[in-house]
């Protein structure tokens, strides 16, 4: 083998014990866990209640808005922690370009409050 093959061989070695661990406890699982069935245990359950109607109900377009813009600005967030890592080393200039990244952040968050994107109905 080449010396770059080899540097494959550890990541090679540890997904294949990834794999059959895996398999092996999910059919020693199946071999040794109980096996009876009957009417009641093969309902489903759900909170105890039982189900009633169609569960393919439209959800309102604002629940997926709300999430989306969650996710937006939990993203946006995530962008402060290199920042508050690297401060010292950043400067005046790194303070600068966080100062407008914040006021972009609010400008929109305050947008989307005019908008009333984030009230429910």
């Amino acid at each position: 083998m080449q010396s770059s093959q080899l540097d494959f061989f550890p990541i090679l070695m540890q997904l294949l014990l990834v794999v059959a661990f895996v398999a092996g406890i999910i059919i020693i699982s199946g071999k040794l866990g109980p096996k009876r069935s009957s009417k009641i245990k093969d309902q489903n359950f759900e909170c105890g209640i039982e189900s009633v109607g169609n569960a393919r109900i439209p959800f309102s377009v604002k629940y997926f808005l709300v999430a989306i813009l969650f996710v937006l600005f939990d993203v946006e967030v995530i962008f402060l922690y290199p920042w508050a890592i690297n401060f010292k080393e950043l400067g005046i200039e790194g303070m600068v370009k966080m100062v407008i990244f914040m006021l972009l952040l609010l400008v929109g968050f305050f947008y989307i409050i005019k908008k009333k994107a984030l009230e429910w109905e």
